[in-house]
């Protein structure tokens, strides 16, 4: 019988791989390093290392980086845009922003479609949906006999006004599959069906040039899984939180951009829940980058902006995370005025770290870590070992000789500087939002966010750390604790004091129709379906508009525009409740209710964390070089408390408890680091 829980999250350094047995009630965990030229190799490595037998597995969650990864790289098919004439520069012009305003030779980079592959077509829609001119089906097909003498396997099919209807678009498609038969087709209106041309397009491009490799990757891993005994459905994480099957990913593989991001989001909120906490900050730091998530009043924060590459906006509803260049690989550097760096540059997995002795020469954070022999000379069980001496060469020759430093002081400015970068980074999605992070907890996570969490928690003034039980894999769990989900819109532009009740209501039918077949043809039963609508509104002659709940029955609409008046205060610091509020936008999101692991405390706690099983010097900059012990954690019982220094280390990671902080280890295993200081200082000026 089926009772084990698997789930895999790719990074750029390691892929993480949870076990959770339904029997036992217990959690285990494994890395493997990730193969980036195909990532399937590393999800197999890792089920191999850690002896799973498929045929006992009854979900397998996976969170991947095969589509962000595309988009950065632009290893894309053979692909083609098809848009109506006068509209074929649509994704070049964008919408005249720039990621940096200041610098003029900083362009925004190309279309994912160069202008060579965009055509035209006569046809035309109005803005209310009439049609002006059919679509010309000799022109399409003498196009799309084009396409397939260009070998062309992937079509965007973006019509203005489609969104209003789709009339054109629909027919302009079937000619395609007609012609193109082994061709994917993408239409704008199905994608996202929304008012603003740029972003459709551009949605509908980023999914078109997705497809086939997206699809390709997904396809081979659900036929390895299943032909090693694997009878479900293998779910994949995507941005807005939840999972898809591979039925779905084949019509929306954009929505796989950013996958592995929102499990370490999702992750972070499971753990500050688990621990009491309603908000906190969560910070993932890898190999690579630190993805950074807020959790307010026990939600997620979710977005519509956002992009891979700047200017490319992908329109769907996503996890708020703010991903900077610091993680354990990233390259410390003196700049051309002297002054010493750190990222966004990375020694990734190839050539990694010095100390990994696998070719790279340039000292990185791990470096730096080591240096300071925070981080010993072990990694991942001892799949890793690194050289010490290596880190203090690279330490030693990039940055202490120019700067004048002893190798500690070196080393230690280098972690100064990434933990200053992450804590600009918690700023900008805090304060900037109206949060104090003072009222927060830090959760530290990822294979170096336990080294420097309480570094980072200091330098904002968060009075509590938390480090969950496996932080180098907690993205992985997260993986188990999404349901399917899909998101849906319809556009409605109306005075909500003019709006007709019975006319929101059938429309919000309509879009509840298409998500229960959607969850229908992903296998999900009818109780554990969960539709909850949402409706964007905005005061009348503003541009952006404002997410809320939206009920249903009488009233519905009268407690949304009051909700949308509190929320807009909240935001933005005023509320107009005199001016008009108009409907924008009707959102739906469908749920399909998937298992969980239901994860049990300890009864029984021990406040004595037993003997150390070695001590060693640790810098830890102003106090100097510290005798610090080193416990096993795997070794520390339930209600352990001790006092900083102490360094904490298992299988993926390492955790670092400096002076003055004191650290327990609770009753879900998480490791709670409270700094003192800061907790004395408000005792004191209370």
């Amino acid at each position: 019988m089926s009772n084990v829980r698997v789930a895999v999250d790719v990074g750029g350094t390691f892929t993480d791989v949870c076990i959770f047995d339904e029997r036992t009630q217990r959690m285990r965990v494994t890395k493997v390093p990730s193969t980036p030229s195909d990532p399937m190799l590393a999800v197999m490595n890792g089920v191999r290392r850690a002896e799973i037998d498929l045929a006992d597995v009854s979900l397998f969650s996976h969170g991947t980086t095969v589509a962000t990864n595309a988009l950065i790289t632009r290893n894309f098919p053979a692909a083609a845009m098809v848009t109506t004439k006068g509209f074929r520069d649509v994704i070049e012009i964008r919408d005249g922003t720039k990621d940096d305003l200041w610098d003029a030779y900083n362009d925004v980079t190309g279309p994912y479609i160069r202008r060579r592959d965009r055509f035209e077509v006569s046809e035309r829609v109005d803005y209310a949906g009439n049609v002006v001119t059919p679509l010309d089906e000799d022109e399409a097909r003498r196009l799309a006999a084009l396409l397939r003498k260009r070998g062309v396997t992937t079509v965007a099919v973006c019509f203005i006004n489609s969104y209003a209807n789709a009339e054109n678009e629909i027919r302009m498609r079937k000619i395609l599959e007609e012609e193109l038969p082994d061709a994917t087709v993408s239409t704008s209106a199905e994608i996202l069906p929304e008012i603003f041309e740029h972003d459709r397009f551009n949605t509908a491009v980023s999914n078109a040039v997705l497809a086939p490799l997206v699809s390709g990757y997904v396809n081979r891993l659900a036929e390895e899984l299943n032909s090693g005994g694997y009878a479900g459905d293998l779910l994949l994480l995507h941005s807005g939180g939840g999972s898809m099957t591979p039925r779905m990913v084949k019509r929306y593989p954009v929505r796989l951009a950013a996958s592995g991001i929102a499990a370490g989001a999702i992750a972070a909120k499971h753990v500050a829940q688990q621990c009491g906490y309603e908000d906190a900050v969560g910070l993932d730091m890898g190999g690579t980058s630190t993805d950074i998530a807020l959790v307010s009043g026990g939600e997620l924060r979710i977005t519509k902006e956002w992009q891979v590459e700047y200017g490319h906006p992908i329109v769907f509803p996503s996890i708020e995370v703010l991903t900077i260049g610091a993680g354990g690989g990233s390259l410390a550097h003196i700049d051309i005025a002297g002054s010493l760096r750190n990222g966004p540059q990375s020694a990734g997995a190839d050539p990694g770290p010095a100390c990994y002795n696998t070719g790279g020469s340039q000292p990185t954070n791990c470096d730096a870590n080591v240096v300071l022999n925070r981080l010993g000379t072990s990694l991942a069980g001892g799949a890793k070992t690194l050289d010490r001496s290596l880190s203090q060469e690279a330490v030693n020759r990039v940055i202490a000789g120019p700067l004048g430093m002893s190798e500690e002081e070196a080393a230690y400015a280098i972690l100064q500087v990434a933990n200053a970068n992450m804590a600009d980074a918690v700023r900008l999605i805090s304060i900037r939002r109206g949060y104090d992070p003072r009222d927060f907890a830090l959760i530290a996570f990822g294979g170096a966010g336990a080294l420097h969490g309480a570094d980072v928690a200091r330098e904002l003034n968060i009075p509590t750390v938390v480090v969950p039980s496996n932080p180098g894999v907690t993205s992985a769990m997260g993986c188990l604790l999404v349901d399917i989900r899909h998101d849906l819109s319809a556009m409605y532009t109306a005075l909500a004091s003019d709006a007709d009740a019975e006319d929101l209501e059938e429309q919000f039918r309509t879009l509840e129709a298409d998500a229960t077949a959607r969850l229908r043809h992903e296998g999900v039963a009818e109780e554990d379906s969960v539709l909850q609508r949402v409706i964007s509104m905005r005061y009348q002659g503003q541009w952006r508009s404002l997410a809320v709940p939206m009920g249903s029955g009488k009233g519905a609409l009268e407690e949304a525009v009051q909700t949308f008046h509190q929320q807009h205060d909240r935001e933005f610091a005023f509320r107009q409740d005199d001016q008009p509020v108009e409907i924008y936008q009707l959102q739906l999101s469908a749920i399909g209710k998937t298992p969980k692991p239901s994860f049990v405390p300890a009864r029984e706690l021990m406040a004595d964390p037993g003997a150390p099983v070695s001590e060693r010097p640790v810098y830890f900059g102003p106090d100097g070089w510290i005798p610090t012990p080193v416990y096993d954690r795997s070794a520390l019982p339930p209600g352990a408390t001790f006092i900083g220094p102490a360094i904490i280390e298992q299988l993926d990671s390492t955790t670092v408890v400096p002076p003055r902080t004191t650290a327990e280890i609770d009753e879900w295993l998480n490791i709670r680091i409270h700094l003192t200081d800061f907790k004395n200082e408000q005792e004191a000026t209370s």
